[in-house]
């Protein structure tokens, strides 16, 4: 168990092992339980079938998850059939053990996703419009959000129920804490002179053709449904946009700013009531000749605040009791207070700083209030036009006219795009990879996509670009290079096999290393958190085996460069728990627990998946 969460924490000390490891279930596509009618499935768990447009709109959530990463597309959709096929076998499995959920967990769970949220509330017709959407009824989705919360639920019950004893955690700490012993020498990757023949050319372009291809492009034509666009239309009055100012009035006032200053003199078991207020009193007469923030630093019982001349920064309301807000707040600038009564003492106040509040004239904010009054009125025009976008585009599958036509929105049409790469709406990750999908390629309409709250686009292909060979006299000088540098690589490769060859034979490394005219480099006391040696290079050193008998293990590890690194390692100190270790002993043994239960929980998985009917079809 240790050997494989040392495996995980390579290089610099993963305190990552000690962070929360239990990730809750991610939430897929929230169609993958709708009926896909006569459509044959792809793969089946028992009596559940899943279809190709499950492991699509799986594939459509890794994938924006993905966004500016490279992947591969094939690869991506089969571990999105393989997550759901994974999550299916459990669901099954904790059906069967009897779990449930609430109505309340599940209703509590939904209002607190963000998608559904506006200013930071739930929005119920937001909530509408996002189901109808993706075309689910509140109950199937409710059904399937407490799917996830028993499987999360299960998933807890053996992760939160495992533990780790002092061995187990000194243990830990003796592996990655390890201090190792090393001498290296670094094979540079040599610049080569002689070039490639025609020959080797022409062969290696045959053999990678796949790797000399004008990408893959698209065009496309779609519609856009945006808030901003409706609000346009809506009409506006004087009289109406004036009752929307006086609703909204609070947007448009800036508050009053008031900044104070006090000298308390304390009522305490010191002090009594009478003695304090005659301090106060007789502190309010020297102000006419001292200072009011020196007179603090003197006489204030408030030795926090006394520091720096009794300032108490910004006065808000609420913070202190009525009595004192009641005279701060009535106070004018520069003036001071009389002695006030708090449960604390009596307080000398004064105001250093006032800037009254202001409510901006309609005239000055009528264009904002304009534009407010107009999304606010647009806002349910919006949400019923994107359920008849959804509707209507999802039952005309083969062209985008009848929609547009219906609402009144001019088809665009975009340039040609890669899924890397494109201008205007193409410059958005989320049109490039919804244009790419299978769905969109065979010619139907995307389904719609949410670009930020109030953008709604739905696309169909205009046009399809495959990827295409480029010719050999297109990327001959590219392929010269990448032979050269593959040569160098080779190079570097063989001269480090002869050194660790004549070092396993007992040479020193220092003697090897002259006759190559290359220098040694000796690290002493590395650990896995120091950065004394290339990250590469450090994991390699920290995986390699422990010296025995006395001889060094020699190894080579190569750099993302190129370079091939002789390493010879001496000698292997078992780690220690150091003072910052045991200040984090608490958290170390919560998650190192935590480790061990997602490894029994990630077990009992792959034994159900081992047990269970699963059937699945070679891909086409």
């Amino acid at each position: 168990m240790l050997t494989k969460i040392r495996e995980k924490a390579q290089g610099a000390f993963a305190w990552g092992i000690l962070i929360v490891i239990c990730v809750p279930f991610a939430l897929w596509g929230i169609q993958n339980y709708v009926d896909t009618g006569e459509e044959s499935p792809v793969a089946s768990v028992g009596d559940k079938d899943f279809f190709q447009r499950d492991v699509n709109r799986a594939y459509e959530q890794y994938s924006q998850n993905l966004q500016g990463m490279a992947f591969d597309e094939q690869t991506l959709k089969a571990q999105a059939l393989e997550k759901l096929i994974k999550d299916e076998v459990l669901l099954q499995h904790v059906h069967a053990k009897g779990l449930v959920t609430t109505d309340d967990a599940a209703r509590d769970f939904i209002q607190s996703l963000p998608y559904f949220q506006v200013d930071g509330k739930f929005d119920n017709q937001r909530y509408k419009t996002m189901l109808s959407l993706q075309k689910m009824s509140s109950g199937e989705f409710v059904s399937r959000i407490k799917n996830a919360l028993i499987m999360e639920q299960f998933q807890r019950s053996i992760i939160d129920s495992s533990f780790a004893t002092k061995y187990d955690v000194e243990s830990f700490f003796k592996i990655q804490n390890q201090q190792r012993d090393v001498d290296y020498v670094t094979v540079a990757v040599q610049k080569q002179i002689e070039q490639p023949s025609d020959e080797d050319i022409a062969a290696y372009y045959q053999q990678h053709q796949d790797l000399y291809q004008t990408p893959e492009q698209v065009s496309v034509e779609y519609i856009e449904l945006a808030l901003d666009d409706i609000a346009k239309t809506i009409a506006v009055s004087d009289d109406k946009l004036k009752a929307y100012y006086e609703e909204q009035k609070d947007q448009y006032t800036t508050a009053e700013r008031r900044k104070i200053s006090h000298i308390l003199f304390a009522i305490n078991d010191k002090t009594d009531e009478k003695t304090a207020l005659d301090k106060a009193l007789k502190a309010k007469e020297q102000l006419a000749t001292k200072d009011f923030s020196a007179l603090a630093m003197e006489l204030s019982d408030d030795k926090l605040s006394a520091k720096i001349g009794g300032d108490l920064g910004l006065f808000n309301v609420g913070v202190m009791e009525k009595s004192f807000e009641d005279v701060a707040s009535a106070l004018k600038l520069g003036e001071v207070s009389n002695p006030v009564k708090s449960a604390f003492g009596y307080h000398l106040i004064k105001v250093t700083e006032l800037m009254p509040g202001e409510i901006k004239p309609f005239d000055t904010v009528k264009n904002e209030v304009t534009t407010a009054y107009q999304k606010a009125q647009a806002e349910n025009a919006f949400y019923e036009a994107g359920e008849t976008l959804t509707e209507m585009s999802y039952e005309n599958p083969d062209n985008l006219k009848t929609v547009a036509d219906a609402l009144g929105i001019t088809i665009k049409k975009s340039t040609f795009f890669t899924k890397d790469k494109g201008e205007g709406i193409a410059a958005d990750e989320k049109i490039r990879s919804t244009s790419f999908t299978e769905e969109v390629l065979q010619g139907n309409n995307s389904t719609p996509i949410e670009l930020g709250t109030d953008r709604l686009v739905v696309l169909r292909m205009l046009e399809h670009k495959p990827a295409a060979a480029r010719e050999l006299k297109d990327v001959k000088q590219d392929i010269v290079a990448v032979l050269l540098a593959d040569k160098a690589k080779q190079q570097a490769v063989e001269t480090a096999k002869k050194i660790k060859t004549r070092l396993q034979a007992g040479e020193s490394i220092q003697a090897v290393a002259t006759d190559s005219n290359l220098q040694v480099t000796t690290v002493s006391g590395l650990t896995r958190s120091k950065e004394d040696v290339p990250m590469p290079l450090s994991d390699a050193i920290f995986k390699a085996a422990k010296p025995v008998g006395g001889k060094p293990t020699v190894f080579i590890a190569a750099l993302p460069e190129g370079e091939q690194v002789v390493v010879s390692l001496s000698k292997v100190k078992e780690g220690v728990m150091t003072e910052d270790d045991k200040k984090q002993l608490e958290l170390a043994t919560k998650n190192i627990a935590r480790a061990f239960g997602q490894t029994e929980f990630n077990a009992l998985v792959n034994s159900l998946l081992a047990d269970a009917d699963i059937s699945v079809k070679a891909p086409k």
